[in-house]
């Protein structure tokens, strides 16, 4: 049996597979640079201009070590852990949304020990996890997921969903979708996911509908009357700001449109080579620079190549994920990779798709490059889980070799 070259032996300080190391120390790298760049408006601000890429550095560094531990332990041992950070999630989520400290009208954080965390990152890895261990719940006669475990995992990602929504609309929408996916490559019955399709599609449908063509100030005395929908006139201000030219340019708001604006500007001026590193023009015009448009500003100092590398190590990390799933010898690790990489991946195609313009503002991250705290750190341990899976194929399939 041939190994695969582009695995580190299973001795070292660094196993598993390489590429995935690769990806995540490059989009690291990407990331103290351009939070540097992309946050002088705040140094100069504060006078403190070494503060934000020492802090972000700091959560980077501390972001691979969590890697590297994660990777070092079984992959096994995540089943237990996934199922225990379940119900830690909830009670954090419960927590935030009654008591969690509130940025720009969204009460997304708790505060611990001085340090501010978001329970919905610790929400997303623990239920794609959770949900990959039921998945492996098989119907003996049929051989496909056994409808008591998908039953499970529906209770446990609508309730998370439901916790994380009124607060963060996107990212339960891209849980619940990413879980979805995951139970069809768990071969759960057509029949189920066709009836956990049909209101995503209607959900989603509906919510971009109302979005659309509801009166703002209707929104704003449904938020009023119902807490739950205290974010609604935030929603639909994002789906309105469509950011259409006006038939005379000069007559185009570009205060009221001014994430959007500046971020299409960036991009509309960069090039094929950019202007350069640290030379970003619209980073001191551009709200959230630093964090929902990095991108934004990667493209305007790195041009088209810049931002063609960006994508092209989001969408290898994809493919490789995927082969070391198809190298895994048991389903709960195939399942976890691949739930995890969907997540990181997708989350990161909007965060680019925002940037750009095609997709209405969502405040989503850019994995491993904005600038972040729980974000960072949790998706290092994605990455670290991914390189555990891919460390145990490796020892398995030498194992096999030295028996054969």
């Amino acid at each position: 049996m041939n190994l695969p070259t582009s695995t580190i032996k299973s001795k070292g300080w660094l196993q598993g597979d390489l590429s995935v190391w690769i990806v995540l120390f490059t989009l690291c790298a990407i990331s103290i640079i351009e939070v540097y760049s992309a946050s002088s408006n705040m140094s100069y601000q504060t006078g403190k201009y070494w503060s934000p890429v020492v802090e972000h550095g700091t959560y980077v560094i501390f972001g691979i070590f969590v890697a590297w531990l994660t990777h070092m332990a079984p992959c096994k041992i995540y089943k237990p852990v996934c199922a225990c950070l379940v119900l830690l999630s909830v009670v954090m989520l419960l927590y935030a949304l009654f008591f969690g400290a509130r940025v720009n009208g969204a009460g997304r954080w708790i505060t611990i020990f001085g340090r501010t965390i978001q329970p919905s990152e610790i929400a997303k890895i623990s239920t794609i996890g959770f949900v990959a261990f039921l998945l492996t719940m098989r119907d003996k006669e049929t051989g496909m997921a056994h409808k008591s475990g998908v039953k499970l995992a529906l209770i446990v990602t609508i309730v998370m969903c439901m916790l994380i929504a009124s607060e963060n609309f996107s990212t339960a929408f891209l849980l619940y979708s990413v879980v979805v996916a995951l139970l069809w490559f768990g071969r759960t019955p057509k029949k189920i996911l066709l009836w956990l399709t049909l209101p995503l599609i209607g959900i989603g449908l509906l919510g971009f509908t109302i979005g659309k063509t509801m009166n703002k100030e209707t929104a704003a005395s449904i938020a009023e009357s119902v807490p739950m929908l205290h974010r609604l006139p935030t929603w639909v201000n994002r789906l309105q700001n469509d950011n259409k030219m006006p038939d005379d340019p000069k007559l185009y708001n570009v205060q009221e449109n001014q994430q959007v604006a500046h971020a299409q500007i960036a991009i509309a001026t960069c090039g094929v080579f950019g202007r350069g590193p640290g030379k970003s023009v619209e980073r001191d015009y551009l709200p959230q620079a630093f964090s929902d448009f990095i991108f934004a500003i990667i493209v305007e100092e790195g041009g088209i190549l810049a931002a063609l590398l960006v994508i092209f190590l989001y969408l290898f990390l994809l493919y490789r994920a995927w082969r070391i799933a198809d190298k895994c010898a048991t389903r709960f690790p195939a399942y976890l990779v691949m739930g995890l990489s969907l997540m990181l991946v997708l989350q990161a195609l909007i965060n680019m798709g925002v940037a750009v313009g095609l997709l209405p503002v969502t405040g989503q991250p850019l994995p491993l490059i904005s600038k972040g705290g729980t974000s960072t750190i949790i998706t290092c341990a994605y990455i670290g889980m991914i390189l555990s899976v891919s460390r145990t194929a490796r020892k398995v399939e030498e194992m096999a070799a030295e028996s054969n």
